[in-house]
């Protein structure tokens, strides 16, 4: 019998499968599912669309299934402090945040292995489709799924050496159909489960209603400008803006379509531009984090993306700081939006990854 090992269990078919296989693999296998929020931190209306209760019952009849422990652990303090309250900053600060990179540092990897740990688990497993090897030297490697149109190693990016140490990732090496097909082998609640494509917290999609619920803050109405500073409308507050957004601003121009190209919480404003001004060739980037190596002594070549549903472009990585980082890309990018993640990739091995500050040109 190998290690007892955890299994992040979402009641989803991803994870249900992981600890099927897990268990085949030899190890003593225990389910666990995170209670991350209080239907009251949703807000009104959200409630009726959250899953999370349905998907806590599928993971523990799954779990059942196959004669393993299931726990579910209470992790809603830390999850409002270091997910939900970072996302409202984000958008307060004219930033767009992507809180399962955070999330996953914080608390799947985070918290949750502390907690595992206490029940006796030294590894803990979960659904992601990623792979993980080791160097020559020891150090563990992050690597694109075989399959790419599944591939999630983008949101892993900023995990430790540490963390990564105690994580195995059983998914990394099969497709979705694969998958599906061993759930109904296996007749597991979860086999035809639909994927869920919403942030949990908001599983409506309606973030703005979100953040003013939680805050009950009002924000206010501002300025739609152009670059040069003159007026084209008025917006309906910073948080409901991102860069490269179109749809509606309700705003014309004898300039065409416009878009968000900036939003600056200090003056209450959100500058426009026509998409042409969206493009830039470099960006500054903080919270560096390199897995093959500790840090970079000169520039390296890499594919970078700034966003999860691109292809990566071939770009040149500086690191500037002891955290920080500038990418300049071979051909300019679109819309390199500030508080999202771009992350770089050698083939199918991830370099690292950082949070974006701003586009600029280089």
């Amino acid at each position: 019998m190998k290690e007892n090992i955890a299994i992040a269990m979402s009641g989803g078919v991803d994870s249900s499968v992981a600890a099927y296989l897990l268990q085949q693999q030899g190890y003593h296998g225990t389910g666990v599912t995170l209670r991350l929020f209080d239907m009251k931190d949703l807000a009104p209306g959200q409630a009726e669309h959250c899953k999370a209760l349905h998907d806590l019952s599928d993971a523990k009849v799954v779990a059942a299934h196959l004669g393993m422990e299931h726990h579910t652990l209470d992790v809603t303090e830390e999850f409002r402090a270091q997910v939900m309250d970072e996302f409202i900053q984000a958008y307060e600060q004219g930033k767009t945040p992507n809180p399962c990179v955070v999330c996953n540092r914080t608390i799947k990897f985070g918290k949750m292995l502390e907690l595992v740990q206490e029940l006796g688990c030294s590894l803990l497993a979960t659904g992601h489709y990623a792979q993980l090897e080791r160097d020559a030297n020891g150090r563990i490697l992050l690597k694109r799924a075989k399959h790419p149109e599944k591939d999630q190693s983008y949101v892993l990016w900023s995990l430790s050496q540490q963390q990564f140490s105690h994580v195995r990732l059983p998914l990394g090496g099969l497709s979705k159909e694969e998958i599906r097909t061993i759930a109904q082998e296996q007749g597991l609640v979860s086999a035809k489960k639909r994927d869920s494509q919403d942030i949990c917290f908001v599983p409506d999609g309606d973030y703005v209603s979100f953040i003013r619920h939680r805050t009950q803050k009002t924000y206010p109405e501002g300025q739609f400008c152009d670059s040069n500073g003159t007026v084209l409308g008025t917006h309906r507050g910073i948080i409901e803006y991102t860069v490269g957004q179109r749809r509606g601003l309700g705003v014309s121009s004898n300039q065409g379509r416009l878009y968000v190209n900036r939003v600056v919480p200090e003056t209450n404003q959100v500058i426009l531009s026509d998409n042409a001004a969206l493009f830039h060739n470099g960006l500054t980037a903080n919270q560096l984090n390199l897995i093959p190596m500790d840090k970079l002594d000169a520039p390296l070549r890499v594919q970078a993306k700034v966003r999860y549903r691109m292809e990566p472009q071939p770009a040149t990585l500086i690191q500037t700081g002891e955290d920080t980082a500038q990418v300049i890309f071979d051909k300019p990018q679109r819309a390199i939006t500030p508080g999202q993640s771009v992350v770089f990739y050698d083939g199918d091995y991830v370099v690292g990854g950082a949070t974006i500050l701003e586009g600029a040109d280089v």
